[in-house]
């Protein structure tokens, strides 16, 4: 006999991806929240003023912790808009082929919209 094929994941399946994103949620905030404040400490070590060749060097510092931020900020975003697929029901299908994304694709990439086949297909952004 056939299997059909999985349309949906159950309750006790979405329960653990939410547990699984919320960690990870609740991980990059702090860590955006750390980034922040090690850049409001450099701006008030910048404000007591150092020497001209440190402000090269710390120019360059401060930009990549607010690239850094940035990234994360759309990592919490990702991570929130997988939480509100679980909620409307959305969670793990793929928006692209409309198919179940593999269980081991989610635990890897829980915020993932798309397949394996899908990223595949998909042109390199």
């Amino acid at each position: 006999m056939e299997e059909k094929e999985k349309n949906f994941y159950s309750k006790a399946e979405l329960e653990e991806f939410r547990v699984l994103i919320t960690e990870k949620l609740h991980a990059a905030e702090r860590e955006h929240k750390e980034l922040a404040e090690s850049l409001r400490d450099s701006n008030v070590a910048s404000a007591d003023g150092y020497n001209m060749t440190d402000f090269g060097s710390d120019t360059l510092e401060k930009e990549q912790t607010e690239m850094f931020m940035a990234r994360q900020m759309k990592f919490i975003g990702s991570l929130q808009r997988a939480l509100d697929r679980i909620e409307n029901g959305s969670y793990g299908r793929c928006k692209e082929t409309g198919k179940l994304i593999s269980k081991e694709r989610l635990r890897a990439v829980p915020h993932t919209e798309l397949s394996i086949e899908a990223k595949r297909i998909q042109p390199n952004k």
